[in-house]
């Protein structure tokens, strides 16, 4: 089905939800609820020099107005303001919730809680309306994008993943309206109102984009629970991989709530944006659950199926001489099964890219199948054969070899893309529409991923030809 389906904005909701892209959202209403007001009012602490504030790098977001000392608390919230998913399953209403919780895939997490989020909004009166009222309008996330633009991003491995989650929430829409046609008034989580595959991906996207997997109440083992929360105020530091503010948790003497907090890693000075570190993540995950692309992200990668025909041809493109990738020879397919590369429901996803430059699995196949010594093999093991810093283990023809089909198979995967990067800046130079920008954006990132691997393993194999040359 079409993800530009998602467009459609037929919420009956009083305030209703126009699901498109946008670069500066509106909030769900005009003139939102002061947040910081709220956050004090139900005991929580904010920094006198903490405001809300648009900020030309990170859009709207928490801004110093004046020096805040390293170690400073910005912001601490109660236990009972964040927003998690609790029911009562003797209660009706909530019994309705959690049934339609259970319908949701565990890797689609953020619906679950996205259920409560809408029930919420739904709620005349809720607790948590004052933060809810602040939430954007609309996401500049891949299922919001118009069908062209889930086209631009040319990447297959997202178009599965945005194609899924739009198929999910075009199902899950059937879902939930079987289940609240049979309900009494008194019944419906969300006060009558009716929810479509729109509100539920708005719903799903502001807690993707929003929510922290923090501790809860203590398993049955002591050990504390990981559970998703939406944490109000706090979730407006924008992210940074050099951030200055970090979360915490804690909990008083005698106390068996837990305090969040947010604390400054360094100085702020007056006007730095509040920053927080989301996560080290690759551009797929950024772009699907936060709506953004982050420029020579350091963890970003290019994700490859090893395939045995693709390998062969790789190799011989490289110019390495009866590569026997298709296939191996028995010791070689034990070292595979190893990999999890071979036998039975084998995991053939590998990367290049990111802080291993090869995916240790990858870089280990290589130097395995372009040796037939299986006895100087033997004599290494695994964290050896994976290693990127272990130079050229089997001998340098047999790294040189490996280097050239990686560079290889990414002269495939750059064939792959239907436009080169200098056409993707032209475009871009027209002026285009937000969502198309960040496809663009999500493409050239992708492309700088695979020529900087490419760079790094011609400097590799140069000092590798010229040490063997000077040994010589």
């Amino acid at each position: 089905m079409a993800a530009s389906k998602l467009l459609i904005p037929s919420l009956a909701h009083f305030r209703p939800l126009t699901c498109a892209a946008a670069s500066f959202p509106a909030r769900l209403v005009p003139q939102p609820p002061d947040l910081l007001k709220w956050v004090k009012r139900e005991g929580g602490f904010v920094h006198d020099a903490v405001t809300i504030a648009r900020d030309a790098t990170y859009g709207l977001g928490l801004v110093a107005t004046g020096e805040i000392p390293r170690g400073s608390d910005l912001i601490v919230l109660p236990h009972h303001v964040p927003l998690k998913f609790h029911s009562d399953k003797d209660d009706v209403v909530d019994s309705v919730l959690l049934h339609l919780s259970n319908q949701v895939p565990e890797e689609l997490w953020a619906m679950k809680l996205g259920l409560k989020l809408l029930q919420e909004r739904a709620k005349v009166g809720s607790f948590w309306w004052p933060y809810i009222g602040n939430l954007p309008e609309t996401y500049t996330v891949p299922i919001f994008f118009a069908g062209e633009d889930i086209k631009n991003l040319q990447y297959a491995p997202l178009l599965y993943q945005v194609n899924k989650r739009c198929r999910f929430l075009l199902e899950f829409e059937q879902e939930v309206k079987n289940v609240l046609k049979k309900l009494k008034p008194s019944e419906h989580p969300f006060a009558g109102q009716d929810v479509d595959a729109s509100s539920l991906g708005w719903a799903m996207s502001a807690v993707s984009s929003r929510a922290f997997r923090l501790h809860g109440k203590k398993l049955t083992d002591g050990t504390p629970s990981d559970i998703p929360m939406m944490i109000p105020l706090i979730d407006m530091c924008n992210h940074s991989f050099n951030p200055n503010a970090r979360i915490l948790q804690e909990q008083d003497a005698g106390n068996p709530n837990m305090l969040i907090k947010v604390v400054a890693e360094k100085e702020i000075k007056q006007s730095d944006p509040l920053l927080l570190n989301y996560g080290c993540l690759s551009n797929d995950f950024f772009l699907l659950d936060y709506g953004f692309v982050i420029p020579s992200n350091p963890y970003d990668h290019i994700e490859l199926k090893y395939d045995g025909a693709l390998m062969d041809a790789a190799s011989m493109a490289a110019g390495v001489s009866s590569p026997n990738f298709s296939s191996p020879a028995p010791w070689q397919q034990e070292v595979l099964s190893q990999l999890n590369l071979f036998g039975e429901a084998p995991n053939l996803k590998v990367t290049v890219g990111g802080p291993e430059l090869v995916e240790g699995r990858l870089l280990a196949a290589l130097r395995v199948l372009l040796s037939n010594d299986k006895e100087t093999v033997q004599r290494y093991d695994f964290s050896i054969l994976q290693s990127l810093s272990a130079e050229a283990p089997l001998g340098v023809a047999n790294e040189v070899a490996a280097f050239r089909t990686i560079i290889a198979l990414c002269v495939i995967a750059l064939g792959h893309f239907p436009t080169k990067i200098m056409d993707d800046e032209s475009l871009l130079k027209q002026g285009v529409s937000v969502s198309t920008e960040l496809a663009i954006q999500f493409r050239m990132q992708k492309k700088s991923v695979i020529i900087d691997v490419m760079r790094d393993l011609t400097k590799r194999v140069k000092l590798l030809l010229s040490k063997e040359a000077t040994t010589a």
